[in-house]
């Protein structure tokens, strides 16, 4: 059963996210649908953040994305996406499309294959057999008569139904996890200690489990802890929102260029129809504007 859920509209787009069932919430963060209505039949375009790993189901042709500063291509209506570090850079038109945001732990539970295999790229989850476990719900979602509640509830059985897959060092992933977003710990001996695991152990880890490197993994939450806080009040200053681990701003914008691919002006410049209504409805759900801030609950 779905436990709750939250909702944003703007003007031509409205999101919507629903919590997983208590047993889900250590590898799922939500449940996401986005609907797009736009009479002038513009597309919608927006620059997602840096994130965990997603599946996200919309109609054939509905999407186009790019991971990076790569141009936009047609994107499978049934993909997924490893974790990143990069932007994604997306076009949507008209219609619904789901997501399932999955977690460090969901990854390794409901992926037959390391995170670091499919870091900053996504793949037609359809046909990519790492991805089976969710092959089948694109189908079915296609099979639903458009009321987003029955939607949700066929999300979450499906995702209840592969609770028994085994997880291998699932609690070691979970401290790891909750290790990564304290943000009083800021180097990686300080995350292996609190994991109480050998430094060379923690970084087998975080390359299998969160597909990149500890130490870059502590610069992204740096820098999406900070951005969080504009995406919740863009009229902010940049300089508001610093995390206290940074040394100055231009400490702040070489890290912005790095993960987003632009400077910090030129992002604020942009039109965030999507990522907007995302941040607050997240916020309103999960007490969290982004997914990677999420802890594994």
């Amino acid at each position: 059963m779905i436990a709750t859920e939250a909702a944003e509209k703007g003007d031509a787009v409205s999101v919507r996210f629903f919590a997983p069932s208590s047993g889900l919430r250590r590898y799922i963060t939500t449940f996401y649908a986005m609907d797009i209505d736009n009479s002038t039949g513009e597309v919608v375009e927006d620059w997602l953040h840096p994130e965990w790993g997603n599946v996200r189901f919309a109609g054939e042709g509905v999407m186009q994305s790019a991971v990076g500063d790569s141009k936009p291509g047609p994107t499978p209506s049934c993909v997924a996406t490893g974790p990143t570090s990069l932007a994604t850079h997306f076009r949507i038109e008209s219609g619904r499309s789901w997501g399932i945001g999955l977690l460090p732990a969901g990854w390794a539970k409901f992926v037959d294959a390391p995170a670091e295999a499919y870091r900053d790229r996504y793949c037609d989850a359809a046909i990519d057999p790492a991805f089976a476990a969710f092959a089948p719900l694109s189908a079915q979602l296609r099979g639903q008569k458009g009321d987003i509640e029955a939607e949700a509830a066929l999300i979450e059985a499906h995702m209840a139904g592969l609770m028994d897959r085994p997880v291998e060092d699932e609690e070691k992933i979970i401290a790891a996890h909750e290790a990564l977003i304290d943000p009083d710990l800021a180097t990686v001996s300080d995350l292996a200690e609190r994991v109480g695991v050998s430094t060379r152990s923690f970084e087998r880890l975080s390359l299998k489990a969160f597909g990149f490197s500890p130490k870059l993994l502590l610069r992204r939450q740096r820098f999406l802890r900070s951005l969080a806080q504009f995406m919740l009040d863009p009229s902010l200053s940049w300089l508001s929102t610093l995390d206290t681990h940074y040394h100055d701003q231009a400490h702040f914008v070489r890290d912005f260029r790095r993960f987003m691919t632009m400077s910090p002006s030129d992002y604020a410049a942009l039109d965030k129809p999507a990522m907007l209504a995302a941040a607050k409805a997240r916020m309103a759900l999960a007490g969290e504007a982004v997914q990677v801030l999420h802890a594994p609950r």
